[in-house]
C-alpha cells in the first residue's frame, strides 16, 4: 500500500479520505488555502501545507501548485475527492508526468465521460439504453428544429460540456427552442469555456437512479448496488437513499449489468457511478461520474463496502477482494444533505459563523461532517455543512430514525437546510416514494407549509432543552434563529 498519499480537496470528503488512509496505516497531506487554514480537516491531516489565495482558481484549482506540494511532501499518489479536480484529465497527466499515481481513472476517460455527446455515443456502441437525442454539437438553428421536431417536443437543450444541471433549458414548442439554444450557449462559454449544446428527449417527470461500479486493473468489475437521487432542486441532488424504493431484484440485475457494460466497454477501472433516468418502465444512461460520488456514504451502509478504502487498494494495483455473487444489500439508507442554504429563499447562501453546535447520533446514525463549534464556514466554497445519514432495517424505520436524527442536530448562526429535511421527512408523498425529479417544484407549497411548522416546533424543543443545552446567552442565540426562520415564512406565505 502507499505510504503517504495527497488530498486534493477540503472539508468533510478530505477527512473521509483521512479516515481510510489511517485505517490502511497510511499518511495523509492536505493542502488548504488562507480560507480553510483553521479547517478541521487540516489537523486531522499527518501534515498540512499552504495553498494561499483563497480563490478556487489560485488554490484547490491549482495543479502546480499541487504537484509541487505532492513532490515536496513525497506523496507517491492524489486523491481527488469530488469537485474542483476530481474529474479534471490535465490532473492526470501531470500525475503520470511527475511520477505520481492519480485515485481514479486514466485522463482518457475522463475527457471521453466528461462530454456528454461522446459519453452517449459510446454507450449506444456499448448496447446500453440512451434516451434519443443528438449525436453532435448543435450550430445551426434550422438544424436544430428540424431534430427537435424528429424527436417530439419536449425537449431538453444542454451543454456538452456541463455539469450540476448548470445552464439546461426546457423547451416545450418552436418558438422557446432559438431562446434556449442562444441562453445554453451563453451559459456553457462562461461556465466550462466551451459553447458547444446538444437536443435530446425531455422525460417529464423521471426518477434518478445510479449504479455504483468498482472495476480493479485486473479486469474485475461489479457494481455496489442503486441509489435513488430524484429529491433536487435545480438538477441539485437535496436528499439520497440506496435502495431506490422502486428497485427489484430482476430490475437491479438488469440495470446494474448495463452500468457494468457501461464500465467494462471503456475499460474503466477505479471507482464511478453509472447515472439513470427511469420513466414508465425504461432506464436511459444519463452520465458517467469517474470520481466517488457525494452521497457514497448510502452504499457504504447498505453493502458494508468501503468504498474509498477499495478506491485506494485499486489504484495501488491490488484486485478487488470480492465479486458480484459477494454484494449484499441489508436494510436502507437516507442521505440528507446540510447545507448552509436558506431553504425558505430559494436556498441562497448562508456562509458565516458556527455560533452552536449539537450533533446527532444513535443507533443507525452516521454524519460525515467537516465543521466545529465556532467555525466559519467560508463564502468562496459550496455550502455544505455534513451529510446525515441513517440506516433502518427498512425505509420506514431510516425515515424514523432520520426524523429523529434530524430533531437533535442544532447548528447555530447559519440558517441551514435542515427545516427542509424535516419538512421532507414528513411529507406523505415522500413517504409512499412517490418520487422524481420535480419533487420539490411539485410539492413546494405542502413543503412550504410544513417548514413553517418546523420551525415553531424547534422554538419549542430549544425551550424545552434550556437546562441541558447551553448557557443561557446561546439558548436567547438559538432562540433568534429559529424565530429568524419563522418571520421569513410568514413573509413567503404572504406573498403567495
Amino acid at each position: 500500500m502507499f505510504e503517504k498519499i495527497l488530498i486534493a480537496n477540503r472539508g468533510e470528503i478530505a477527512i473521509r479520505i483521512m479516515r481510510a488512509c489511517r485505517e490502511l496505516d497510511v499518511k495523509s497531506v492536505a493542502i488548504y488555502s488562507d480560507a480553510d487554514k483553521t479547517s478541521l480537516y487540516t489537523n486531522y491531516a499527518n501534515e498540512s501545507y499552504a495553498l494561499g489565495n483563497p480563490s478556487p482558481k489560485k488554490s484547490y484549482l491549482n495543479i502546480d501548485k499541487i504537484i509541487d506540494i505532492a513532490i515536496e511532501s513525497g506523496a507517491e499518489a492524489i486523491h481527488p475527492g469530488y469537485g474542483f479536480l476530481a474529474e479534471n484529465s490535465n490532473l492526470g497527466k501531470q500525475c503520470e508526468k511527475n511520477g505520481i499515481v492519480l485515485i481514479g481513472p486514466s485522463g482518457k476517460v475522463i475527457e471521453a465521460m466528461g462530454d456528454k455527446i461522446t459519453s452517449k455515443k459510446l454507450m449506444r456502441k456499448a448496447g446500453v439504453p440512451v434516451i434519443e437525442g443528438t449525436d453532435k454539437g448543435i450550430n445551426d438553428i434550422d438544424e436544430a428544429v428540424k431534430i427537435a421536431e424528429s424527436i417530439g417536443y419536449p425537449v431538453i437543450v444542454k451543454a456538452t460540456a456541463g455539469g450540476g444541471g448548470i445552464g439546461m433549458r426546457t423547451v416545450y414548442e418552436e418558438d422557446e427552442l432559438v431562446r434556449a439554444i442562444e441562453s445554453t450557449q451563453s451559459v456553457a462559454s462562461t461556465n466550462f469555456g466551451n459553447a458547444t449544446v446538444f437536443i435530446e428527449k425531455y422525460l417529464e417527470k423521471p426518477r434518478h437512479i445510479e449504479f455504483q461500479i468498482l472495476a480493479d486493473e485486473h479486469g474485475n468489475t461489479v457494481h455496489a448496488a442503486d441509489r435513488e437521487c430524484s429529491i433536487q432542486r435545480r438538477h441539485q441532488k437535496l436528499i439520497e437513499e440506496a435502495p431506490s424504493p422502486i428497485m427489484t431484484e430482476e430490475l437491479r440485475e438488469e440495470m446494474g449489468n448495463s452500468a457494468i457494460q457501461a464500465a467494462e466497454y471503456i475499460d474503466y477501472t477505479s471507482a464511478a457511478t453509472v447515472e439513470f433516468l427511469y420513466s414508465k418502465g425504461e432506464y436511459y444512461f444519463l452520465e458517467m461520474n469517474t470520481r466517488i460520488q457525494v452521497e457514497h456514504p448510502i452504499t457504504e451502509t447498505i453493502t458494508s463496502i468501503d468504498l474509498v478504502k477499495e478506491q485506494l487498494k485499486i489504484a495501488f494495483g491490488d484486485e478487488l477482494s470480492f465479486s458480484q455473487k459477494d454484494v449484499k444489500v441489508t436494510g436502507h439508507a437516507i442521505e440528507c444533505r446540510i447545507n448552509a442554504e436558506d431553504p425558505l429563499a430559494d436556498f441562497a447562501p448562508n456562509p458565516g459563523k458556527i455560533t452552536g453546535y449539537r450533533s446527532p447520533g444513535g443507533p443507525g446514525v452516521r454524519l460525515d461532517s467537516g465543521v466545529y463549534m465556532n467555525y466559519t464556514i467560508p463564502t468562496f466554497y459550496d455550502s455544505m455543512i455534513s451529510k446525515l445519514v441513517t440506516w433502518g432495517t427498512d425505509r420506514s424505520e431510516a425515515i424514523a430514525r432520520m426524523k429523529r436524527a434530524l430533531s437533535e442536530y442544532i447548528i447555530l448562526g447559519v440558517k441551514t437546510t435542515i427545516p427542509f429535511h424535516k419538512a421532507i421527512m414528513r411529507n406523505p408523498n415522500f413517504i409512499e416514494a412517490n418520487l422524481h425529479t420535480h419533487f420539490v417544484d411539485d410539492f413546494k407549497k405542502g413543503i412550504d407549509e410544513e417548514m413553517e411548522q418546523v420551525i415553531k416546533e424547534d422554538v419549542e424543543q430549544v425551550n424545552r432543552m434550556k437546562s441541558t443545552f447551553m448557557p443561557g446567552k446561546k439558548i436567547a442565540a438559538i432562540s433568534t434563529a429559529v424565530g429568524s426562520y419563522l418571520t421569513t415564512a410568514k413573509h413567503q406565505q404572504m406573498k403567495k
